[in-house]
């Protein structure tokens, strides 16, 4: 063992310990050197979180923190060595915020802001962390509303133009960052949606063939500025489904640890229209005249095991629970998600670091908190995830 990954394990058994959380020391399967049941997924079995910096479309006033050097610190402290930034597009361009955006518009870059995002992200590349890039709101699509969109990336040949050049500015930027440190997630949650100005809009799979369109067409742009750089497509209908058609192209699928959003998703207001009427979370047991459990986590995951066991690239790439759910079942929930993705060798990145899905300062009422350097650290789910 190196002297590096035994101060980590010193660090945690100390400041944990000291703290009346479980020592969570000499558990970590990645840093034990623990081999997972299966090998061949070709992604790394990254662990990290979710950084949520710049997935707002409008550029920070300054009023919220952003994630600190302390937080990096950290990360790679308590042995996580991954983190997916999502991005908003309009965030890091200029234009007038009090009208909608127009196709023109989607042009006119932002020095200023996205070296703000190239500095992050070269600040955890050299904290050790590898980061995955993601558009989170794309030119034409977001999952989320909230930001009217000048056209639709799935019907609008000017939209998926302005997609690949975002992508092929992004790979220029970060033509030196080795495909070790750097990955590129197209897009976030792609779906067809009902209506894109409606949260609760309906989704539907996207047609394969044209995914594999839209999709091909980024990685061109990518890999024509280095040629190595890792390449992740989200799963279809919102993360949940293998895309097949997307196969050939040499790269990575991302799925979703939120299932059943019964529990991930309990009385959230954008998942739910109703969120008092949502049935009351259990795990295992039956919900809305469901009957859960881990062979149905099983069998929900199956698609991606077959996938990772083909030699194609899985990775989880956003999973977690809303502060709602109650705190014992939500760990009892994540516990069998997090066992079957490391049975199978697929990494993950919590929802988020910071925030209502969080390892730090989540609001839950039933948790009994440590004060981590003025932050209330879930304990339990920190020694969790580092048992996995």
């Amino acid at each position: 063992m190196h002297a590096k990954q035994l101060n980590r394990r010193n660090f945690i058994r100390t400041t944990l310990a000291s703290a009346s959380v479980l020592e969570i020391a000499g558990t970590r399967a990645l840093s034990s050197g623990a081999e997972p049941a299966l090998r061949k997924n070709s992604l790394p079995r990254w662990r990290g979180f979710n950084l949520t910096d710049f997935n707002s479309p409008t550029p920070s006033t300054g009023s919220r923190r952003g994630t600190s050097d302390e937080d990096f610190t950290w990360m790679v402290d308590w042995g996580f060595d991954f983190v997916r930034l999502p991005m908003a597009y309009p965030r890091y361009l200029t234009f007038d915020r009090s009208k909608h955006i127009t196709p023109e518009e989607v042009y006119q870059i932002n020095a200023e802001e996205t070296d703000r995002i190239e500095a992050f992200v070269r600040k955890a590349n050299d904290r050790g962390l590898h980061v995955s890039l993601n558009l989170h709101r794309a030119p034409g699509y977001c999952i989320n509303a909230g930001f009217f969109e000048p056209y639709d990336l799935w019907k609008s040949a000017e939209a998926q133009k302005a997609f690949t050049f975002h992508w092929g500015m992004w790979a220029k930027r970060f033509k030196d960052v080795p495909a070790s440190k750097l990955s590129f997630d197209l897009l976030n949650e792609p779906a067809v949606r009902s209506d894109m100005n409606d949260q609760h809009a309906t989704n539907s799979p996207i047609p394969g063939e044209l995914y594999r369109a839209v999709a091909k067409s980024a990685v061109d742009a990518i890999r024509a500025e280095r040629a190595d750089r890792i390449v992740i497509a989200d799963g279809n209908r919102v993360g949940n489904l293998v895309t097949p058609e997307l196969n050939d192209l040499n790269i990575g699928q991302s799925c979703r640890g939120y299932f059943p959003g019964y529990i991930s998703h309990y009385k959230a207001p954008w998942a739910n229209k109703d969120p008092e009427k949502c049935p009351t979370p259990v795990w295992p047991g039956t919900m809305n005249g469901e009957s859960f459990g881990k062979a149905r986590l099983e069998t929900y995951y199956q698609p991606w095991i077959d996938l990772a066991r083909s030699g194609l690239g899985v990775h989880c790439g956003e999973c977690g629970c809303w502060n709602k759910t109650p705190h014992q079942v939500f760990l009892a929930w994540f516990q069998d998600v997090l066992d079957i993705l490391t049975t199978h060798n697929i990494g993950y990145a919590l929802w988020n670091f910071r925030g209502d899905f969080g390892l730090l300062d989540s609001r839950r009422e039933d948790v009994e908190y440590v004060d981590w350097h003025g932050h209330k650290l879930d304990g339990k789910l920190l020694e969790l995830l580092t048992k996995h």
